[in-house]
C-alpha cells in the first residue's frame, strides 16, 4: 500500500502554477486533505483534484478537540493549515506544506514536513518530469510569485541532475 501525505492547499497551487498536478498524482503516493480543508478551500475551484486521487479524509473527534489546542499553541497558520497538520497526525503520516508557520508547528508536533522542492526531486526520481520540465515549472511558480526558497530549489535542481 502506497504511503499516505496530507497535504496544505499551497502545495496544490504550487504544482497548479507549475503544471505538474497530474505528475504529482502519478507518484507512488496517496493524498488527502481533510475535509474541512477541502471543502472551504478546494472544491469550489478545485473538485477534479478529487478525480486525479485526492482523498478527503474526516478528523476523529478526539483530533477535532485538539485542534483548539492547537491554534492557541501555533496562532499563525491558518485554521485550516492547523486541521492538516493534524490529520498527518491522526494518520501517523508526513505533512505537505511550504507554509513556514505551519512547518515550524509541524517540527515542534514532531511531524515530518515536505515541501515543492521535495515532491519535485520525487517527480525526477520517478522520472515522471525531466530536468528541463521541471526548471520551468519552477520559472512559472517563480513568475507568478509563489514563495519557495528560489535559490534553494535551483541550486538542489542542478545538483539532481549531477
Amino acid at each position: 500500500m502506497p504511503q499516505l501525505l496530507v497535504s496544505d492547499t499551497n502545495i496544490f497551487i504550487d504544482l497548479e502554477e507549475g503544471n505538474l498536478l497530474n505528475e504529482f498524482f502519478a507518484l507512488p503516493y496517496e493524498i488527502a486533505v481533510p475535509d474541512i480543508l477541502y471543502y472551504e478551500e478546494l472544491a469550489t475551484s478545485h473538485s477534479h483534484l478529487v478525480n486525479c486521487g485526492l482523498q478527503v479524509l474526516s478528523l476523529t473527534s478526539s483530533m477535532m478537540l485538539q485542534a483548539e489546542k492547537l491554534m492557541r499553541i501555533y496562532p499563525k497558520p491558518g485554521r485550516n493549515d492547523c486541521f492538516a497538520l493534524l490529520l498527518a497526525k491522526q494518520e501517523a503520516c508526513p505533512l505537505l506544506s511550504g507554509d513556514a508557520a505551519l512547518r515550524r508547528a509541524a517540527e515542534s508536533e514532531k511531524i515530518h514536513c515536505m515541501g515543492t522542492i521535495w515532491i519535485i526531486e520525487e517527480m525526477l526520481k520517478h522520472n515522471l518530469v525531466s530536468y528541463e520540465r521541471a526548471k520551468r515549472a519552477y520559472q512559472f511558480m517563480k513568475q507568478n510569485q509563489r514563495r519557495l526558497p528560489w535559490k534553494e530549489a535551483f541550486e538542489r535542481l542542478e545538483a539532481f541532475t549531477k
